[in-house]
């Protein structure tokens, strides 16, 4: 298990590009993609390691669309595993609650989404299946 990104609930992607781009040198940046089951739109930028995720809401009945339109903020942190359904059985085991069962995410790769119930409030986590080597 390695961390993977840190996700950041954008009301515009764009616009975000724009202002963190005041800040931040990007050694990359991915193009927009759509994740269909989630209703969002994501962009991955790197700064170092791990990437920083900006997801903004494809429609008003994403599930993030409220949190959005409040201007959004860290939402999750996600690591990417070798074997997505037990890493997910081992934290449901350890008091965590399944929000999303691992389905496709991005890049075809599946994801899933955790809430660790912590009184932190550090608990959401999302799982992303690593990806095959390429050939």
């Amino acid at each position: 298990m390695r961390l993977h990104h840190i996700g950041v609930v954008v009301p515009s992607i764009r616009d975000s590009l724009g202002e963190l781009g005041r800040f931040f040198d990007f050694k990359e940046t991915g193009l927009p993609m759509p994740v269909a089951t989630r209703k969002v739109n994501v962009c991955f930028l790197r700064i170092g390691e791990p990437f920083l995720e900006l997801i903004e809401p494809q429609s008003d009945d994403a599930g993030i669309a409220g949190f959005a339109a409040a201007g959004g903020g860290i939402h999750h942190i996600c690591f990417e595993v070798d074997d997505i359904e037990l890493e997910v059985k081992k934290m449901v085991e350890s008091g965590a609650t399944l929000l999303v069962s691992p389905e496709r995410g991005f890049d075809e790769r599946r994801i899933a989404f955790v809430d660790l119930n912590t009184k932190t409030r550090c608990g959401l986590v999302e799982f992303l299946e690593r990806a095959p080597p390429s050939r």
